[in-house]
């Protein structure tokens, strides 16, 4: 029998073509999804963002509500966004798409990159890929900045995904650059690339960061290339403190008011990312074989500081909480092909195999985004999660942009999208000095005890037009009816 017709020849070919065929499929998942482009969570900020921009680059204003305020959403990502939208005409979610498709390829290529600094076989980046979006655990967990695959199939338009996509090209560049020593030409790119990972998505930034420094103290470099990666960290630096649209630097004293809706990333943690011990065991395998292993001082950074914020009450830094799963599902995909004896590789393997088939059946109900949950079977479309409707009802009633919308927070989680502001913003507004007693108002105006006059007043105070929801009432005429026996008034002179 000749060679290449041997059984070892053919599992070996098989174990490199499954799974890039494996990995090519969700892909082609994930492209469909784009065409949908399904809204849940910050889908609605993002949208409302491109929309302030295509009006006015230079002075887009808050993009929620009608205030001068400037807003960390206001990216290099989204104003390059802004500017497709202004040239082209094209409406936001197209744009949002065009987002998406541009992230998901940043993505793709970013981890190959990476991966390729590891291992030169063949199977390693398509096994990587399936790690990264499969390997956490048999709770379905969603949040931007995280790459489980029904959260990606949620966040592809959002800045953070092209953010982590950039982080992967920058873990892989500085790698390469610290191992040949580059020149000092190479090193104010990395600073600049750094720069617009941080003004991109700041927590994503956090995690970039995190991996570069474990990267730099993996290479022991030499004082030399310190020098220069030092000089490289000027621009950045420069970056970060030239740019116009928010400043970057005060997002350091607005911390706390964001740690109580990121508490809930420390709740559930071995439902959420169970399977990614499995990572955690290839991460003490690599570390036998090197006590300066990349992934492993990556893993320690992420893990300390995730640890470090759930230990203080700093729940904003469970944002960093992917610089550990990373680093984790990368081991666990590399050691299936880098593992010393052939018998261990095809063991862990099957582990791995395992392991993925968990996390591909946890997140499967993402296929109901591409195909009607009545053609699902029933086990899979039971695990499919409706997105949101939208509001584009309202639009078509007569809602103009830039008319101010009384709406309580879920509804001001979407009306910014398509050109209105509301009262009161749908999310957490850190540069907005009165957001406070605008969440209050809106309150007191829903609230059945509220007289007349003072809901009178909270419209004038705040230009409102329309209102969403509520009671009928003898300043508001009925405009339209929308899902859910909601209700669109305008308010009347």
């Amino acid at each position: 029998m000749s060679p290449t017709a041997s059984p070892s020849g053919s599992a070996s070919r098989a174990g490199r073509t499954l799974p890039q065929l494996a990995a090519a499929l969700v892909l082609v998942l994930l492209l469909l999804v784009v065409v949908r482009l399904p809204w849940a969570g910050d889908l609605g900020m993002h949208a409302a963002t491109v929309q302030r921009l295509r009006h006015s680059l230079l002075h887009p204003g808050n993009p929620l509500v009608d205030a001068d305020t400037s807003s960390p959403y206001y990216s290099p990502w989204m104003l390059l966004l802004g500017v497709v939208a202004k040239l082209t005409g094209l409406s936001v979610f197209v744009v949002l798409r065009l987002a998406a498709l541009a992230g998901l390829a940043v993505l793709v290529t970013g981890v190959f990159r990476y991966v390729r600094t590891f291992s030169a076989h063949r199977a390693a980046p398509a096994l990587a890929l399936l790690s990264l979006l499969l390997l956490w655990g048999p709770v379905l967990f969603n949040w931007s900045g995280f790459l489980g695959l029904n959260s990606l199939a949620l966040t592809m338009a959002y800045p953070s995904a092209f953010a982590l996509g950039l982080s992967f090209h920058f873990w892989a560049w500085l790698t390469r650059a610290l191992r040949s020593e580059a020149g000092w030409g190479m090193w104010p790119g990395l600073g600049v690339l750094w720069a617009l990972i941080l003004l991109c998505h700041q927590f994503t930034g956090v995690v970039a960061s995190l991996g570069g420094l474990a990267t730099v103290l993996a290479a022991k470099p030499a004082r030399g290339v310190l020098l220069r990666l030092g000089a490289g960290l000027a621009p950045g630096l420069l970056v970060l403190w030239l740019w116009p649209y928010y400043d970057f630097f005060a997002l350091f004293s607005v911390g706390a008011d964001l740690e109580a809706i990121h508490q809930p990333l420390y709740q559930d943690l071995a439902g959420r990312f169970g399977l990614v011990l499995l990572g955690v065991v290839a991460l003490g395998l690599r570390w036998r074989r090197d006590h300066r292993d990349p992934l492993v001082l990556f893993f320690l950074l992420g893990a300390l500081m995730f640890a470090a914020g759930g230990l203080t009450g700093h729940y904003s830094w469970g944002r960093a909480l992917p610089a550990a799963l990373v680093p984790a599902q990368l081991a666990a995909a590399l050691e299936a092909v880098s593992a010393g004896r052939r018998a261990v590789r095809r063991g862990w393997a099957c582990v791995l195999l395992a392991a993925l088939a968990v996390g591909a059946w946890t997140q499967a109900g993402t296929l109901g985004y591409v195909v009607d949950q009545e053609a699902l079977p029933r086990a899979v479309a039971e695990k499919y999660r409706t997105p949101w409707v939208g509001y584009q009802w309202i639009m078509r009633a007569g809602v103009k942009y830039g008319d101010v919308v009384m709406a309580r927070t879920f509804p001001a989680r979407q009306i910014p999208a398509y050109g209105p502001y509301t009262v009161a913003p749908g999310y957490p507004d850190v540069f907005l000095p009165d957001a406070g007693r605008r969440e209050t108002a809106v309150e007191r105006y829903f609230s059945a005890g509220t007289g007349v006059a003072e809901r009178r007043r909270i419209l004038r105070e705040y230009g409102v037009k329309w209102v969403v929801g509520g009671s009928p009432a003898p300043w508001l005429r009925k405009a339209a009816a929308g899902p859910g026996d909601q209700t669109l008034y305008r308010v009347l002179p």
